[in-house]
Parts: structure tokens; sequence; C-alpha cells
């Protein structure tokens, strides 16, 4: 009887987690054979669940027809970047207020998140005329800045939480050693905080690949668009082709695959390291 009970408890276990992952997965797979259809078939059997003929035509024409390669290298240049500038910033921030005693701590994290629960059109206008007064319309750093802007809360409440759990006894061995504050930084924090450091870089790094507002507004010129913003401008005289905004879509999602597949485990184990005491 109980072990009916556990069987039946394990199968509707499996059950739930077969379709949890059928959603999950379905618009994936349907935008991946609708790049690989043809015209015609897209729009005569919409629901057939594989082609008749399948062809990587729409993959072609993304490259040939239009600049798609240099829209890759802007949005993989603005995000490497803006990861890079926000990590740095963000590692210095977090580990003083990890490690510094100071009255209104709370006070500050708490305004740091805030920030960036800011909605981006309430402050897309200030940030467009800062950008023009500067001469920075259509170049990488007028994407870096204000991505980094709103990179840096979520980045410094993260590591925040991660530095915490670092013993401050190896800090005091380090200078007890002869260590100045910025080798201990280098050579003891940084390195044990690796796991979290990566996992808020991925982080970052996936925010500004996919941002979209400030991109679309920003940087106007075809050269200078990132992929979210040239997909969108996928448009025929007199329809949308749908098989080239589909693959355009795949190229785009498998970088983002790619990397979260390879370094799952480090994403992992800075996702539960910060949430156990130690």
């Amino acid at each position: 009887m109980n072990k009916n009970k556990i069987n039946f408890k394990t199968i509707r276990f499996y059950v739930f987690i077969v379709i949890f992952l059928i959603i999950i997965i379905f618009p994936f797979y349907w935008e991946f054979i609708t790049s690989i259809k043809k015209p015609d078939e897209i729009f005569g059997s919409f629901t057939r669940f594989w082609p008749k003929h399948s062809t990587l035509e729409s993959y072609k024409l993304v490259f040939t027809a239009r600049p798609f390669g240099k829209f890759l290298w802007n949005s993989f240049v603005i995000s490497s970047l803006t990861t890079i500038v926000a990590i740095v910033f963000a590692s210095f921030a977090a580990y003083a207020i990890a490690r510094l005693k100071f009255k209104g701590k709370s006070i500050i994290l708490g305004l740091v998140l805030a920030v960036s629960m800011f909605p981006q059109i309430s402050t897309i206008s200030p940030i467009y005329m800062f950008m023009k007064a500067m001469g920075l319309r259509d170049t990488y750093i007028g994407l870096i800045i204000p991505y980094t802007t709103f990179a840096l809360p979520l980045a410094i409440w993260n590591l925040t939480t991660f530095f915490k759990e670092i013993p401050f006894s190896l800090e005091e061995a380090a200078r007890i050693d002869g260590a100045s504050p910025m080798q201990t930084f280098a050579r003891i924090i940084v390195p044990l905080a690796a796991p979290g450091t990566f996992t808020t870089a991925i982080l970052v790094f996936i925010a500004a690949w996919n941002e979209f507002l400030f991109a679309l507004t920003i940087n106007t010129k075809d050269i200078r668009k990132t992929v979210p913003v040239a997909i969108t401008m996928f448009q025929g005289q007199y329809t949308i082709p749908w098989g080239e905004t589909a693959a355009a879509t795949v190229i785009v999602t498998i970088p983002l695959i790619i990397l979260v597949l390879l370094f799952q485990k480090r994403i992992v184990a800075g996702l539960t390291s910060g949430a156990v005491k130690g």
C-alpha cells in the first residue's frame, strides 16, 4: 500500500516535470522549425511539427541580405565591456559594504536595490539628452554607460552577499603576513568569491545582450545596432520575413545557451554559495 502510494507520487512528480519541460522548451523548438521551413510552408502548414522540406536558406539570408555579423559583434563588444566594467566597480563597492562597519549600511543596500527597480522608460529621456550633449550617440560607450548604471545595483547586491560569506580570519592572516589591503582583496577575496562573481557576470552579460530600449533610442545608425534592435527591423516591403526572423532569433540565443551549458556548474555553485551560511 505504501509502496503504491510512493510510486504514484513519483509518477505524478515526473509527469509534472515532463509537462513543465514541454511548456518551457516548445517555444524554442517552434522557433527553430520555423527557421528551417520554406516561406510557403510557414504560412501554409502552420500546425505541422516538422517541415516537409527543411532548408537553411533563412540562415543564409540573415547574413547575406543584411550585416547581421556586425550586429552580433556590436552586441558582443557592448555586453562584454559592460560586464567587465560592472563587475570591477561592483566588486570594490560590495567588498566595502561587506567588510567596513558604518551606520546606515542596510539603508545603502536598500537604496542600491531600489535604483534597479526604476523602469527604463522613466530614465530614457535624460540619458538620451546626456548622450547627445556628450556626443556619445551611435557609439559603444553610449550604451555601455547606461547598461552599467542599471547593472551595478544588482551586481553590488549579489556580490555583497558572497563577500559576507568569506571568513574575516583569512584577511587577518594575510595582513599578519604583510599583505596590503589591495593584495588581500586581489589574492584572497577575489579567488574565493569567484563562483559568485562568475554568476553575477553571467547575469549582467545576458541582461546587456538582451537589452532593447536604450539600444533602440541611443544608437540609431544601422552600423551600430545591436541584435535585439536589428531583429525588429527585419521587414520587407509588403510582408515580414518570419523565417529570417526566426533564424536570427536562434542564432542570437545559441551563444547564451552555450555559455550557460559550459559554465552551469559554476553558475549553480555561485547561486547556492550565497544562500548558505558557512
